[in-house]
């Protein structure tokens, strides 16, 4: 385990020293560990200072301290917590990539003890100690006001999977402009996913008809992916050889990748456009062709919410605060606490999870 296997005074950097004040009373963060390649433990520690953690911010001066009110689970996390490799730098490390919280301690003055703000992207959890913990600490550039009239609670019920939907749909608008009518087939890929889901909800609430939605558990999730506004369910596009074949969309929102990305831009019309954000399916785009680009004219935008402007980052807020729709506020997602996160890790990746999951790091919900 994590306690056994390292001393905690092993992590503790020199920038961090400087800020050890700033986290004074113990917290709670799940550590999780890799004894072996493929293999993961985790670990419910409690400590004094983010500094005793295993891989603490460094080298950086302007720190904020959040007390973290509510994570989400994404796909990055499940792979993370699985200990699989291409998402975490190095083990051992605290997962979460993205919260929403109070602000502590800001050594800048930028925001004040109180302030409410959202951390999306930036390789928390990733290449630094995340948001599955009572209290984060990161740069303060990082960090984003949260918009009036969002709570810290319905941000993560957003979350990065609704802030990469929406950068995929201002995508679309951006590329196609105004030939893109809102009558116009718009196919959702992965569709009972986080992604997947709250862009068919974002959508349907934009005044979209012709929503398509494909997943593999047609059965069971049809009714649900209707009554968030998809026109038809369709069940999962199979990966196909033919480098082109009959356009069914202009636009397409995969999040899966592999040959079901391939397929997706053979069947996009003539100027159609097709985003990716995701691999749940291959990191390889299985039997593509060139064909679709250069006698289609289709174009392939690449999502990516992890390294975004800050600029840009606070358009996609402020969209999200007037075009996310407030029914999914009413909707009671499942909350998870850290000591529920190595089971859910191995649903997700199993695609066993439908729509959106929060996790409340304190210690009784």
């Amino acid at each position: 385990m994590f306690g056994k296997l390292l001393s905690r005074s092993l992590y503790k950097t020199q920038a961090l020293q400087r800020n050890n004040t700033m986290v004074s009373r113990s917290f709670r963060a799940c550590v999780v560990s890799q004894p072996s390649k493929g293999v993961s433990s985790h670990e419910i520690v409690e400590v004094t200072s983010a500094a005793e953690l295993p891989q603490p911010l460094s080298g950086k001066d302007d720190l904020s301290v959040v007390k973290v009110e509510w994570s989400t689970l994404n796909y990055k996390d499940g792979l993370v917590l699985e200990g699989q490799p291409g998402v975490a730098k190095k083990f051992p490390i605290v997962p979460g990539i993205d919260c929403s919280g109070a602000i502590e301690t800001c050594t800048s003055g930028k925001f004040q003890e109180g302030d409410k703000v959202v951390l999306t992207g930036n390789y928390a959890g990733q290449h630094f100690d995340g948001c599955y913990s009572e209290k984060v600490v990161v740069p303060t550039s990082w960090l984003v006001k949260l918009p009036s009239g969002i709570s810290t609670k319905e941000s993560m019920i957003i979350g990065t999977a609704g802030f990469t939907a929406m950068q995929s749909i201002m995508s679309l608008e951006r590329h196609l402009g105004p030939k893109l009518s809102k009558n116009d087939p718009i196919l959702v890929t992965g569709a009972t996913g986080g992604v997947g889901s709250t862009a068919v909800g974002i959508l349907a609430n934009l005044g979209y008809t012709n929503i398509v939605a494909s997943t593999g558990k047609v059965e069971t999730s049809k009714e649900w992916l209707i009554s968030l506004g998809a026109k038809e369910v369709v069940g999962r596009i199979e990966p196909s050889k033919r480098p082109m074949s009959k356009e069914k969309y202009l636009g397409v929102i995969d999040s899966v990748g592999g040959g079901i990305l391939s397929t997706c831009l053979s069947e996009t019309k003539y100027g159609g456009c097709v985003t990716c954000c995701g691999l749940a399916a291959s990191a390889t785009i299985d039997d593509a062709s060139v064909f679709p680009f250069i006698l289609r004219g289709v174009s392939l935008i690449g999502i990516d919410s992890v390294q975004l402007p800050m600029d840009d980052r606070r358009k996609v807020w402020d969209r999200l605060q007037t075009d996310f729709p407030k029914s999914y506020f009413q909707l009671d997602p499942e909350i998870l606490r850290l000591e529920d996160l190595k089971l859910a890790g191995e649903k997700i990746l199993k695609g066993e999870i439908k729509g959106r999951m929060l996790v409340s790091p304190k210690s009784k919900l």
